[in-house]
């Protein structure tokens, strides 16, 4: 399918400033555009009012991560996240991203200025997904309507600043979800993964991606710790979650989402999705 890309939005227009801490901005997203690798210099909220969305980061300028240090491979992780409409990702400032739609997309984004959220400290200091509430949905609704719009009374910059502080407090409040899929730095493993990604239903097991790449599978079960943290079923966990997520949106039936990713059954497949995010699929993409 061809794919529409478009530039970012003019940066400066929504820039957050002390004055102004907050802004947000509404875009509509036809099924498979996309905007644009770019990064600034404040923090951002990404989600969906309708729609799912794949958001892509790239830390800017990183080098590569030290043996041995979880930390700071961790923080210098790219990443693709595939959030439905109850799900958003936060972005700290100067990480690159680039956001597609999955399907048509009512796309909401706010601007953090860092007197709001300190993003040099964690959680904020990474990207991660957040469980939207249905309060922070309509307060970031009421900022988006009209985003240039400016208070024409006292009282109507008292309720602006209300709403900007009520969305900055569900922010803090906000529960961190697992359902972002780490890329490591090292070449080898990078290969494998995007492999992985591209056809996540090819080996079920580690050893079948070994055989593939002509490496044992203790030297990529060893990778798959140093560089991502994890094992390798539980990367591949969060593999199968973004496409079930995507064939989701598109309203795939489940049992045909479970046999595509390569499931012999519904069951085994609930038995995953309900170990990743605490769940059943049922209502996980129900809420989605």
């Amino acid at each position: 399918m061809r794919r529409t890309s478009l530039p970012p939005a003019d940066p400066l227009r929504f820039a957050p400033s002390a004055e102004c801490p907050l802004r947000g901005k509404a875009r509509l997203m036809a099924h498979n555009m996309d905007i644009q690798p770019h990064h600034h210099d404040w923090g951002q909220l990404v989600f969906s009012m309708a729609g799912a969305v794949r958001v892509s980061t790239e830390p800017l300028g990183s080098p590569t991560p030290r043996r041995n240090s979880p930390q700071d491979a961790e923080a210098l992780l790219s990443c693709n996240f595939i959030v439905p409409p109850s799900r958003a990702v936060w972005i700290p400032p100067q990480v690159v991203h680039a956001v597609t739609a999955i399907e048509q997309a009512d796309l909401r984004t706010l601007y953090l200025h860092a007197s709001q959220l300190d993003s040099t400290q964690p959680p904020w200091s990474q990207c991660r997904v957040l469980e939207v509430s249905p309060l922070l949905r309509e307060l970031v609704l009421q900022l988006t309507l009209d985003p240039d719009a400016r208070p024409e009374n006292a009282a109507a910059g008292e309720r602006a600043r209300c709403i900007n502080h009520l969305i900055v407090d569900e922010l803090r409040r906000a529960r961190s979800l697992q359902l972002g899929v780490a890329l490591p730095r090292d070449k080898r493993l990078r290969r494998l993964c995007e492999a992985l990604i591209a056809a996540p239903a090819r080996h079920a097991s580690l050893s079948g991606w070994a055989r593939e790449v002509g490496a044992s599978e203790r030297t990529l079960s060893r990778l798959f710790r140093e560089q991502l943290g994890t094992g390798y079923t539980q990367w591949r966990s969060q593999v199968l979650l973004a496409h079930a997520l995507s064939m989701a949106a598109r309203h795939t039936p489940m049992n045909l989402i479970a046999a595509e990713l390569g499931y012999a059954s519904a069951s085994a497949f609930t038995a995953m999705v309900t170990r990743t995010v605490g769940m059943p699929p049922s209502r996980f993409f129900a809420e989605a």
